[in-house]
Parts: C-alpha cells; sequence; structure tokens
C-alpha cells in the first residue's frame, strides 16, 4: 500500500527497457501519439468484480431515492407511520426527503480533500460505512432530528460513492469495455430505484413500514464493503503515487503489477508488467508526475476537462429532470392512466423504462460512441420539453400527448445525459487531478439536483408550467450545442490516450 511520505523524486528510466529518463519518448512509447498499445486481456469473469462492488455504491444511491418517496407516504399516517410525532410540517418532510441530498454535498466536499489520499478503494468502503451508519440511524431513528441526522449521513455516503465508483471503475476496466461498465453503473441507480419503489409500495400499508423500507438497504451495504476490502487498490492510482514520489517506486509498480493480474484474471498472462509499464510511461508522457496545486483544476488540460465534465452534468440537472419526474404522476392520472393512489405502481414502470433505456446505451455506447447517444438524445428531450410546454398551454385536451412526451423524456435521459454524463466525468479528468475534478463535477450535480428541486415550486406559480417547460426546452438546446462544440468522442481510447489527445 503506498505511503505518503515525500520521498525523493524517483525516475521511470529503471522502468523502460530503452533506458530514457521519464521525460523523452521513443517511438516505440508513443501509443498517445499512434493510438497503438497492447491489446488489454482480461478474462470476463474476473472483470466482473471490479465493476459490481462498486456499482453497488450506485444502487444504494437508487434505492434511496425509491425507497423516501414511500417512506414519507408511511411516516406522514397517523395509522401505520408507529410514531407518535407523524403529523409532520411540509418543511420536515422537506428535511428528510433532501438530508441525504445535503449529505451527498458534504461528501463530495470531503471527497475533494481526501480522494487521492485515501485511493478509490478506501474511499468505497468508507461510503460503505456511511451507508450502513446512516441507514441503521434513520430505521432506528426515536425522534426527527435523529431520523433527519441518518438521512445525512446516509447522504455522505452517497457523495462518496458517487465520487470514487466510477473512477474505480474507470481506472480498473480494460479500455475495450469500460464505456459498458460506466454506463451499467447508472443501470444499477435505476435498478435501485425501481428496487426501492417496488419495496416501499409492498410495505407502505406496514405499520413503521418506513423503517423496515430504510432498514433494508443494510445487507447491500455490508455486502458492498466487504467485497470493496476484498478487490485490490486501483494500478493507475498505485502508479500516480510511484511517479509522484509518495512511496518506493519499485514496491508500488510491483504492487500495482499484482492489482492488474488480480483484476484481469489468469488472461492477463506475462502481459501485466508492460501493460503497467505502459502506463507509467504515458502518464510521465503526459506530465502526470507534478505536484497538484487547486489553481491547476482552472488552468489548460484540466480547465478543459472542468468545462466538459461540469458542463455535461450542471445541463443534466438544468434542462428539468427533477421537475420532469415531478409531475410524471399528475401526467399520467390526468391522461387517465392511474389514480392518485396508483401513484408508486407508476413510478415502477416509469423506473423500468428507465432500465430498458439505460440498457440499450450500455449495449451502444461501445459501438456508436458517446457524442451521438448524446446528440441524438438531448435532441428527443429539446422535442419531449417542447411537447410538455404546448399540453399545458394549449392542448390540455390531448393527455396523450403529454404520456408520449413524459415517455420519449425519460427514455431519451437515459440514453444521454444520464449513464453518459457519469462516463464522461470518469474518463476526462487527467489522473492527477482526476480525484478533485470528479469532486467538483459531483458537487456540481447534487447542487444543481438541489437547486432545480428547490426552485421548481416557485418557478412554477410565477411563469405557470407550461412556459417553465419551454425554458427548460431552451437550456436543452443550449446544451445540444455545447455537446456539438465542446465535448469530444473518447470512445476505444486509454484514459492516457483521451488525455492526450482530446485535452
Amino acid at each position: 500500500m503506498a505511503s505518503h511520505h515525500e520521498q525523493e523524486q524517483p525516475t521511470l528510466s529503471s522502468l523502460l527497457e530503452d533506458g530514457r529518463s521519464s521525460g523523452e519518448i521513443g517511438p516505440e512509447h508513443q501509443p498517445l501519439i499512434d493510438g497503438v498499445h497492447s491489446s488489454e486481456n482480461y478474462s470476463a469473469y474476473a472483470a466482473i468484480f471490479p465493476f459490481l462492488f462498486p456499482a453497488l455504491g450506485g444502487l444504494l444511491y437508487g434505492y434511496d431515492i425509491g425507497a423516501t418517496s414511500c417512506a414519507t407516504i408511511s411516516i406522514k399516517s397517523a395509522t401505520l407511520s408507529g410514531v407518535s410525532w407523524y403529523d409532520l410540517s411540509s418543511v420536515e418532510i422537506g428535511l428528510i426527503t433532501s438530508g441525504s441530498l445535503y449529505g451527498a454535498l458534504i461528501g463530495s466536499v470531503l471527497a475533494f480533500n481526501i480522494a487521492d489520499f485515501l485511493g478509490r478503494r478506501r474511499e468505497l468502503i468508507t461510503a460503505s460505512i456511511m451507508y450502513l451508519v446512516g441507514a441503521l440511524v434513520t430505521a432506528l431513528a426515536p425522534n426527527l432530528v435523529v431520523m433527519v441526522i441518518g438521512r445525512f449521513v446516509y447522504g455522505i455516503g452517497i457523495g462518496l460513492a458517487m465520487h470514487s465508483a466510477p473512477m474505480y471503475i474507470a481506472e480498473t476496466a480494460p479500455s475495450q469495455i469500460r464505456g459498458v461498465l460506466i454506463s451499467l453503473k447508472e443501470c444499477f441507480i435505476v435498478l435501485g430505484m425501481v428496487a426501492g419503489y417496488g419495496i416501499g409500495s409492498l410495505l407502505v400499508e406496514t405499520v413503521s413500514g418506513w423503517r423496515y423500507m430504510y432498514g433494508a438497504s443494510t445487507p447491500l451495504s455490508v455486502i458492498m464493503g466487504i467485497g470493496m476490502w476484498w478487490l485490490p487498490a486501483s494500478p493507475r492510482w498505485l502508479l500516480l503515487c510511484a511517479i509522484q514520489g509518495k512511496g518506493n517506486m519499485q514496491e508500488l509498480r510491483e504492487t500495482a503489477i499484482c492489482c492488474l493480474c488480480q483484476l484481469r484474471g489468469r488472461a492477463i498472462g506475462d502481459s501485466a508488467s508492460q501493460e503497467v509499464d505502459e502506463i507509467l510511461t504515458e502518464l510521465s508522457y503526459v506530465g502526470e508526475e507534478q505536484k497538484v496545486t487547486l489553481g491547476e483544476l482552472f488552468q489548460g488540460k484540466c480547465l478543459k476537462a472542468m468545462i466538459i465534465g461540469v458542463g455535461l452534468v450542471l445541463f443534466q440537472q438544468i434542462t428539468g429532470q427533477p421537475s420532469v419526474l415531478y409531475y410524471a404522476s399528475s401526467i399520467l392520472q390526468s391522461a387517465g392512466f392511474s389514480s392518485a393512489s396508483d401513484a408508486t405502481r407508476v413510478s415502477i414502470l416509469l423506473g423500468l423504462l428507465k432500465l430498458i433505456m439505460t440498457g440499450v446505451a450500455v449495449v451502444a455506447v461501445d459501438r456508436l460512441g458517446r457524442r451521438p447517444l448524446l446528440l441524438g438524445g438531448v435532441s428527443g428531450i429539446v422535442l419531449s420539453l417542447f411537447l410538455l410546454g404546448s399540453y399545458y398551454l394549449f392542448l390540455d385536451d390531448l393527455a396523450a400527448i403529454a404520456v408520449l412526451a413524459l415517455l420519449l423524456y425519460v427514455g431519451c435521459y437515459q440514453l444521454s445525459f444520464g449513464p453518459i454524463g457519469w462516463l464522461m466525468i470518469s474518463e476526462i479528468f487527467p489522473l492527477r487531478l482526476r480525484g478533485q475534478g470528479i469532486s467538483v463535477a459531483v458537487l456540481v450535480n447534487f447542487g444543481a439536483n438541489a437547486l432545480v428541486t428547490f426552485a421548481f415550486s416557485p418557478l412554477e406559480a410565477w411563469l405557470g408550467a407550461g412556459i417553465l417547460f419551454y425554458v427548460f426546452g431552451v437550456i436543452a438546446i443550449v446544451s445540444l450545442i455545447f455537446i456539438f462544440f465542446v465535448v469530444p468522442e473518447t470512445k476505444g481510447l486509454t484514459l492516457e490516450e483521451i488525455e492526450a489527445r482530446c485535452l
């Protein structure tokens, strides 16, 4: 494991067969320029677990969204809450609902400071502990204050997990399937939402059902923690520590080779050492051995990465995603598809649609690429938002149009912003700034989510739903222009190639 005591900066010359210093690169070490790098051998079986256990962090986040929508119904009921403090004001219900969101914001800030010190693996272990403690405190809460504290602690787990899971998956996955695996993590978030709605709808008629809803996530958080304890550290993080002098170069190189063998399985054969040296050479070539300063986040390559990554996660939220889902039940009710009591079942159906469309994105992302899915999906979002606006302004007797627009929005979001926003932020940042860069992007994501969620009601009262959806539609057009001119294609490139070619 990396020691964090600063030592004299070692060179890479001892690691390169041709004996060049770390600043030089020969023709045989130019994968970044020619696009030629040794194929990454891996066994599919070995690739499952380095994806699965981090992805549980996303599943637990999605579960919280689904379960909370049912738990708030349960806890307000005089007969079913099982507590004497069930008579909660809208502000108090808001605290329960958004407590995890505020915790996630704090988790993102914490991640900025501790990510590179802890490493991706230990950050995910910390997230699983926060999930476990938060769920138990919430489920066993004797009063509202303790419940909100539990929601806040669980939210810190969300912030840490949503920061470190895409990093760990991106840094350990073979480049051929990296897009599939990180997009599949979004599938796990949606799967968690469906599970949360499903379990919530089963328990909503049970006395103290909300306690069981929140407690149901504890086994998964334990499995996530044990799984991450068993998995190795990210080889790229170890090599970053090595070239920045945060440990013995040779020891860290050997540890990275062992970790890579564990991650790739037997299929890697004898090529692990060559792959590690290739990564070291590429890291040195793009200047990763330099020390990180805060100002660098807003200079040069990292500024460009920050504009791409933060821009995507910002547009992901301010194109109205929380608001459209907020309106889903009322739209479907107006269309005669459900009564108010069927709201949770409607949510399950929407969740299943999200799951199917995310599955389509997972299959297509490494075949078609990131840009085509973003451009196509966001074009559909623009159309759906203008249809929704028109429904509320002119076409209120054509409920079928609103339903069509709603389904189009949900489907197109899951094809584009949903999975690919998280995929791009995990790929685009230079390695030595990836921890800080992703934490800023995650902070912006949760901050924008909170802003849109809380600003929605006053804006709706001021402008009306129709005009508000038109405003979101105009923002979506701006996001389309941003994607077309700013977002690069990263399909099939190693993380080091992305840094050299796209930034």
